[in-house]
C-alpha cells in the first residue's frame, strides 16, 4: 500500500496535466451522454452570466416592474444553482463522473511504475507549458557553438 501511494504521488507530479485532461474528458462524455443535464448547466451558466456578470453595476435588475438589488439577485441565483445541482440529476451526474475519473486516475497512478519517467538529478529539469522551446534553444546554441 505504501508503494502504491508513493507511485501515485510520483505519477501525479509527472502526469498532472494528463490526469486533468482524462477527468475533463470523462466529465464531458457524461454530460454529452445526458443532454438534459447539459442543458440545465448551460442555462445555469447563462443565467449567471447575463443576470450577474454582464449586468451594469449601477442599474438594478428589473423583472415585471420589480427592481432587485445585487444581493437579491445573488441570492436568487444561488438558490437557483442549489436547485439545479442538488434537486435534479445534474449533481449526481457530476459527482459520479468525477468519481469515475478519480478511480481511473488513481488506478493508473498507483499501478504505473515511475522509474523510467524522470530525469537524472544531474540534468536540468525544464518544466512548464513552453518548456520545449527552451530545450530547442539550448540545442541550437550547442550546435552553433560546435560548428564555430
Amino acid at each position: 500500500m505504501s508503494e502504491a501511494s508513493l507511485r501515485l504521488r510520483k505519477n501525479y507530479a509527472y502526469f498532472r496535466v494528463n490526469y486533468l485532461a482524462v477527468i475533463a474528458a470523462i466529465l464531458a462524455f457524461s454530460l454529452v451522454s445526458h443532454p438534459f443535464s447539459l442543458l440545465l448547466l448551460v442555462g445555469l451558466l447563462a443565467s449567471w452570466i447575463f443576470l450577474y456578470l454582464f449586468r451594469p453595476a449601477d442599474q438594478p435588475l428589473v423583472i415585471f416592474g420589480r427592481s432587485f438589488t445585487d444581493m437579491e439577485t445573488l441570492g436568487i441565483l444561488v438558490l437557483f444553482s442549489v436547485v439545479v445541482v442538488f434537486l435534479t440529476s445534474v449533481g449526481s451526474l457530476l459527482i459520479s463522473a468525477l468519481m469515475v475519473g478519480a478511480v481511473v486516475v488513481g488506478a493508473h497512478g498507483s499501478f504505473r511504475v515511475p522509474e523510467d519517467l524522470f530525469l537524472d538529478e544531474q540534468e536540468p529539469a525544464t518544466t512548464g507549458f513552453l518548456s520545449f522551446l527552451g530545450g530547442a534553444a539550448t540545442n541550437v546554441a550547442a550546435t552553433t557553438a560546435a560548428r564555430v
